[in-house]
């Protein structure tokens, strides 16, 4: 019935749109109390916008862009409380334009996405929505859609996303920064307006051992697995309800288990192996141990060099005994690191089983900006609430913490340095300037591209944009 409605709204308006005039009072207020019902039922995030009649607002190459385009981007700007400088219905069309000309692009450089990051992404877009609405059926009423469906759209949005900021990559990976050009900016920044203010940054030392599974704990989740294995081919039970029910991998359980296609290079070499020697959706694989933990692997389907599969992750539970075993080591560390018996970098090369840091003598890496320092709410959320009592080269106690594979280590940390906030300067924050004026370039760069594209490429738009201001002004429209 709303679908219906809002279709009639929408034949009402356009039959007001040409019948009334200003001087037209009746037909106004009919014009208004259509135009408040729609935005009423507009709002109800309940009906899909795909059920709005739709039309092409913008045709760029032999792509075109629709107004439910328009629509859903301003829904998700809402949803997300983001802000456009302007009107919307201008900027946005515009943004999605720009977009196509990297697509494009991205299509002619045959340029792929990485589909295991892309379910990742997709993994934590998808739980932030959940948990900012409340539930799935709730997220499935807000939008109108069920929930595989919302994926399948995030994970498109997700791969565009990517092979845009690949093909912007491209573009802009021949330039590079000179100090002399840093110090520019700095004096002419220094002089004209107010230098930012800098955070306070850390540089953190980890020392991280993983406890050691028990040969019975290993035991005991390979049988499980065989189990599963068991049920599955001789009694008929579900794969995807199996690893809905208990695998560990949180990401691929809600969807049956299922990673969807991916290459050989993008999964760990254990299960790629296995996969990859697969052909048969009614045998499962071996058990296949990985950093990650034990898997089982069902095969579903290979398209080129990719294959689809669904797996159960299952991951040995580290006993009590093993835990205080590994943290009564890491309490003698912390005694002959404080009795300067042995430095840092010497406990972490005989003790570490953390392969990030272990090479670096224990030195923490932003993989953000590829320096050493942090902002407190940047670090691991265990380490940042120790690091945040501790004075520059104090040695913390043994404490657990989950480490990026999801596994429990035991871990101390030293606190490195510490900067405290100040405004911005040559001398301490040369790498950000330099990010700043690296930053300048690339914009620079990237702009002359959209502007050599647009004058290459066909386009026309509706005249409802004609009145627009555009951010870049060199598009080449046709009346054709």
């Amino acid at each position: 019935m709303k679908r219906i409605y809002i279709i009639l709204l929408a034949f009402l308006s356009s039959i007001i749109a040409y019948a009334a005039t200003p001087a037209d009072s009746t037909a106004q207020a009919v014009a208004d109390t259509v135009a408040q019902t729609a935005d009423t039922l507009k709002n109800d995030a309940a009906i899909p916008l795909g059920d709005v009649i739709d039309e092409v607002i913008w045709v760029i190459g032999d792509d075109a862009i629709l107004r439910s385009d328009v629509e859903k981007s301003i829904l998700q700007m809402k949803f997300d409380h983001a802000d456009v400088d302007g009107d919307p219905y201008c900027i946005i069309p515009e943004q999605l334009a720009v977009k196509k000309l990297f697509l494009h692009q991205a299509e002619l450089d045959s340029v792929e996405a990485n589909e295991n990051n892309i379910n990742m992404q997709v993994d934590q877009r998808m739980n932030e929505v959940i948990a900012q609405i409340g539930s799935e059926e709730k997220v499935s009423e807000y939008y109108g859609k069920s929930i595989k469906v919302l994926k399948e759209e995030l994970r498109e949005q997700a791969r565009e996303q990517t092979k845009v900021q690949q093909v912007q990559h491209t573009i802009v990976s021949s330039n590079k920064t000179t100090p002399s050009e840093v110090r520019k900016y700095w004096e002419k920044e220094a002089s004209e307006t107010e230098l930012p203010i800098v955070p306070t940054k850390v540089e953190i030392e980890l020392l991280a051992i993983e406890p050691r599974m028990s040969l019975k704990e290993v035991e005991e989740q390979k049988n499980k697995l065989r189990e599963y294995k068991n049920r599955v081919e001789n009694e008929g039970a579900s794969f995807s309800m199996l690893a809905t029910l208990y695998s560990d991998d949180m990401g691929s359980a809600r969807n049956g288990g299922e990673l969807g296609f991916m290459g050989k290079g993008q999964l760990v070499p254990e299960f790629a192996n296995e996969l990859f020697s697969m052909s048969d959706p009614k045998r499962l694989s071996r058990i296949v141990e990985s950093e990650y933990g034990f898997h089982l692997i069902q095969f579903i389907e290979r398209r080129g060099d990719k294959i689809n599969c669904r797996h159960i992750l299952l991951k040995p539970k580290i006993s009590i005994e093993e835990k205080q075993k590994t943290k009564s080591v890491l309490d003698s560390v912390v005694v002959m690191l404080r009795t300067n018996k042995m430095t840092m970098e010497e406990a972490v090369a005989k003790y570490s089983t953390d392969k990030d840091t272990r090479n670096n003598a224990g030195l923490m890496e932003n993989s953000r900006d590829g320096s050493s320092k942090f902002e407190y709410q940047a670090l691991p959320a265990d380490i940042s609430r120790v690091a945040y009592t501790m004075n520059v080269g104090e040695y913390s106690e043994p404490f657990f913490m989950e480490n990026s594979k999801g596994h429990q280590v035991c871990a101390i940390i030293r606190l490195k340095s510490r900067t405290e906030q100040h405004r911005a300067n040559l001398e301490q924050d040369y790498q950000m300037m330099k990010g700043i004026v690296q930053e300048k370039k690339n914009q620079k760069s990237l702009e002359e591209w959209i502007k050599k594209k647009q004058g290459e490429t066909y386009t026309r738009i509706s005249s409802d944009l004609k009145g627009c201001d555009w951010k870049y002004n060199n598009w080449n429209f046709s009346d054709k």
